[in-house]
């Protein structure tokens, strides 16, 4: 193997009602415990939500920006190939501040096109992830994206945008030690871990603490999401015996220490099932309460 030498069911409206902005969050909400607010990670991370869980079709793409804006998301984040117009979201991006943080290439090997995209909106980030054959070893499947992924650092480096590796079911990476191990491979800063907390309990033995604790400072941005969650997750198939805060089965607090120790800074991003204006509002307040913010 190639190693660098010695990388829901919810009523909508009986939330509204209940929870003007975050000065109305009280003790509990769905029935389980929330977090207080104004916790260590304030004002270290923005929230975001993917450009593709806006679920307003009606809405142009300056409105969708101005919504956010509104409902107190911070950014958002787009795909590659997302069905719009790049120069509607430049225009909109320009008139609201709402950032377009980072661009979504999934596992698709070919990654110079979203650097230029990155580069283009004002980007930090491209997303992957390291798709495994299941026809290859994992030594094979390791050498394979650690060649593709190669291609494409020296013009992250060139553009100063960070590569992030994301931790997803169809990976060959399934610890948190094998995604620092590929991390470290490519000896570069612009190659990070994309650190979704609940992939790491949907598909692996290890908790979202252990794996923050393994990424450690390899951890440059966040997805947000939380299978067990009544409204933000799959209730239905929450796992027995995993328990987390909040209804759900991450361990909010104790990533949350782990993030803080770490001095971690930056975006988190919500990847969850998208929805309307009021789907959205409720989601910022469910993901800055999750994050202590």
């Amino acid at each position: 193997m190639t190693r660098r030498p010695e990388w829901s069911i919810y009523d909508g409206d009986m939330f509204d009602r209940a929870m003007t902005r975050r000065s109305a969050l009280s003790s509990s909400v769905f029935g389980c415990p929330l977090l207080a607010g104004a916790g260590p990670l304030t004002g270290r991370i923005k929230i975001a939500v993917k450009y593709q869980m806006i679920l307003e079709p009606e809405m142009t793409v300056m409105e969708k920006f101005r919504m956010l804006r509104e409902v107190g998301i911070d950014g958002t984040e787009v795909r590659t190939n997302e069905p719009v117009d790049i120069s509607e979201l430049e225009r909109a991006m320009g008139d609201t501040g709402i950032p377009v943080h980072g661009i979504i290439n999934a596992s698709d090997p070919e990654l110079l096109p979203a650097l230029e995209l990155a580069k283009r909106l004002g980007c930090d980030s491209v997303l992957t992830w390291a798709r495994e054959d299941p026809q290859l070893s994992y030594d094979d499947n390791f050498n394979a994206w650690q060649g593709h992924v190669a291609k494409a650092v020296s013009v992250a480096e060139d553009f100063g945008i960070y590569l992030c590796v994301e931790n997803v079911r169809a990976s060959f990476l399934k610890t948190g030690e094998q995604m620092s191990e590929f991390i470290d491979s490519f000896d570069s800063p612009l190659v990070k871990s994309y650190f979704d907390l609940g992939n790491t309990i949907t598909w692996t033995d290890q908790s979202a603490q252990d794996w923050a604790t393994a990424l450690g400072k390899r951890i440059y941005k966040l997805d947000i999401k939380d299978r067990g969650h009544p409204e933000f997750g799959e209730p239905k198939l929450k796992r027995e015996g995993v328990v987390g805060t909040n209804g759900g089965e991450v361990h909010w607090e104790k990533v949350l220490a782990i993030l803080d120790g770490l001095d971690f800074s930056g975006w988190a991003t919500a990847e969850v099932r998208g929805g309307d204006r009021q789907r959205l509002e409720r989601m910022a307040l469910w993901m800055r309460d999750v994050l202590d913010l």
